[in-house]
């Protein structure tokens, strides 16, 4: 079973599960026609919201094939809760595992993305022992799979218009990255910054 040592410190955030005191946060950025533009729901309302996050609650360990961490990613300056990020464990035979990440608008351009993804990375490279780590994203969002690519993740697929999501036909980006290329990246930025 992992369940890590919360909350996960990086330079600006905690990354911790989530409260049922993060519902108005959660509610704030989960309610936003822009974020849900590209996701495979529509803006929430207060009941929907509510349910996600009681799912998310739930997502602090994970003990088997399938289970996720979902993570509130809060500002250690403001303590404001401002996204999410999860990791699912996708395949334990082959050590697979998928990585997602949401950020208030409000709060992007400043890096929280990348920093709160990395942190999730090295949970699943280095905690649960994952051998490749992937993300998906609808083709149209840009910042996305900029974000991707800033974690070292390598562009594997562009599926055409392989679902219909929200009355249309959406084309999906599919990026990876192994552990062995996790670690390199990794090892190369930190000489860098010695």
């Amino acid at each position: 079973m992992l369940r890590p040592d919360y909350p996960i410190a990086t330079e600006r955030l905690l990354l911790r599960p989530f409260e049922n005191g993060d519902f108005e946060a959660m509610l704030d950025i989960h309610s936003r026609p822009d974020v849900a533009r590209y996701l495979y729901w529509g803006p929430r309302g207060p009941e929907e919201a509510r349910k996600a996050l009681e799912e998310k609650v739930t997502m602090s360990a994970i003990e088997r094939e399938g289970d996720g961490l979902a993570l509130a990613v809060v500002r250690t300056d403001t303590g404001e809760m401002i996204g999410e990020v999860t990791l699912t464990w996708r395949s334990e035979e082959y050590r697979q595992g998928e990585i997602g990440f949401l950020i208030h608008p409000g709060h992007g351009g400043h890096g929280f993305a990348t920093e709160a993804a990395e942190a999730m990375l090295a949970v699943g490279f280095e905690q649960l022992g994952l051998h490749r780590i992937w993300g998906s994203a609808d083709a149209r969002n840009a910042a996305s799979a900029k974000l991707m690519e800033r974690l070292g993740m390598r562009l594997e697929a562009h599926l055409i218009e392989n679902e219909f999501v929200k009355g249309e036909w959406q084309s999906e980006l599919d990026y990876a990255i192994l552990d062995r290329e996790w670690r390199q990246s990794r090892d190369a930025s930190r000489r860098a910054s010695s």
